[in-house]
């Protein structure tokens, strides 16, 4: 490939909005952030706002920034489904009286976070040479179990073209087959437009495990299995030579870090990650230092320096590592690492101070979504495309100034700036939220990619 094609592509960070019914409702075992957080009154508009500052700042810079909607709720199809009939406001009211952690889990809003809608594979690398799309199913929590239909949806109705997009089906939601999206799933290659290898981290295995003990976590649940990992990368047509599995260490789960994207992040050649993200960390770093076509640049960050509890406190990992044209890069960490001195410091001195390409770091406020466990790798879909293929993008999803202010001016009319738990049986709140979205898909042209309509 020359360097004219290679120089075509260019990483596009979808992020989610925050939907109107962001509430702390505590319900993501695992997730240390959103348990604690549980029974907080949280502001949906505030959440909102802060998460399209941080998208304006770094179009603002210079990155692609898209946009995706979030999914509609309360789903009260889902209500009725588990037998909660009458009115809506009926519905919502026997959900409250009898299931309240039915109808919190109903009224999530945690498609925000966008890195667990799907896992994809850049055109680069697929064999026929379009993007793949898969929903991850979202299994191991209901919450959440609820996002892939919508989810495949919004990605096709954007991602429409064929002849540049390919559309998978979410896999079998069972155990077995446990999938949590990007957030398990780093690509790693020279630049966006040369040759990737895909690392896949899984935390347990399903299937063949045979007489081999194989250490397991003990407080919480492992969620992404090699068996959903391996299953993707077959549907995008991955050999044996593009892919990594690596096991994520069972102390860091138990720790809190409940996906892999919370104890290491890549970018191009660069792989940022604490000592105690991988299970076996030298054998992944000999596996993709023997797959790569350029020089892996491993960034190690040991124990003593940031221990698991500031990882998980800080998501210092859970930041978003970003490409300069002159071949630096941006490392973007919620504020909450600037908060604590031992992960600032080693920030400064570890990393900014090292012979590595990470030449900034710039600090973003979003408190809203970091109090549910969710910070700024979280909130995008990292998706690779070259100018062909941005071109063929269907309705208005990448961020300008003039989407930018008509979102924020949507946000303010529809969104309130208190909602608690209790909130969540207001039928007023569901007829707010639902019209809030049928006006969003007018803005961002998609079309209708919602299963219902508040009656």
């Amino acid at each position: 490939m020359n360097e004219t094609v290679k120089s075509d592509y260019r990483e596009v960070n979808f992020d989610g909005l925050v939907g109107p019914t962001h509430n702390y409702a505590g319900l993501a075992l695992g997730n240390v952030a959103s348990m604690s957080h549980g029974g907080f009154v949280a502001n949906p508009r505030e959440a909102a706002l802060q998460g399209l500052a941080k998208m304006k700042a770094l179009m603002e810079a210079g990155y692609l920034q898209g946009v995706l909607p979030p999914q509609q709720r309360p789903d009260l199809g889902t209500l009725r489904a588990l037998g909660f009939a009458g009115s809506d406001e009926r519905v919502l009211a026997r959900a409250a009286g009898e299931a309240p952690q039915i109808l919190r889990a109903v009224c999530s809003a945690s498609s925000m976070w966008t890195a667990n809608a799907a896992t994809l594979t850049p055109s680069r690398d697929a064999p026929d040479g379009r993007v793949h799309f898969t929903p991850a199913n979202l299994q191991s929590s209901f919450h959440r179990f609820l996002e892939p239909g919508t989810t495949g949806r919004v990605l096709a109705a954007i991602f429409s073209d064929p002849a540049h997009f390919a559309h998978h089906p979410a896999l079998p939601a069972t155990p077995a087959f446990s999938d949590e999206g990007a957030a398990n799933h780093t690509r790693l290659a020279g630049e966006h437009g040369e040759a990737g290898v895909h690392l896949y981290v899984y935390g347990r295995q399903a299937f063949g495990w045979g007489t081999e003990e194989r250490p397991a976590p003990q407080r919480f649940p492992a969620r992404q299995t090699l068996e959903a990992s391996q299953a993707v990368a077959r549907q995008h047509g991955l050999s044996e030579s593009q892919t990594v599995f690596a096991q994520q260490h069972p102390d860091a789960i138990d720790a809190g870090v409940f996906h892999n994207d919370v104890i290491s992040v890549g970018n191009g050649p660069v792989l940022l990650y604490h000592e105690m993200a991988f299970l076996d960390e030298q054998a992944v770093l000999d596996e993709l230092r023997d797959k790569l076509v350029t020089p892996l640049i491993p960034l190690r960050v040991p124990a003593e320096a940031v221990s698991l509890e500031d990882a998980v406190g800080s998501y210092l990992f859970n930041s978003q590592l970003l490409s300069n044209p002159d071949g630096s890069m941006t490392l973007v960490v919620p504020g909450e690492c600037q908060e604590n001195e031992r992960v600032w410091r080693t920030l400064q001195d570890h990393l900014l101070a090292g012979a590595n390409p990470i030449g900034e770091v710039v600090v973003k406020d979003v408190k809203q979504s970091m109090r549910n466990g969710g910070g700024p790798a979280c909130l995008r879909l990292r998706v690779v495309l070259s100018a062909e293929e941005r071109a063929a993008l269907s309705g208005r999803v990448l961020l300008d100034e003039a989407l930018h202010a008509e979102l924020v001016a949507w946000v303010q009319r529809h969104y309130r700036d208190r909602l608690a738990p209790a909130d969540l049986a207001d039928p007023q709140l569901a007829g707010e939220s639902l019209a809030a979205l049928d006006e969003l898909t007018r803005i961002l042209k998609i079309g209708s990619v919602y299963p219902y309509q508040l009656s």
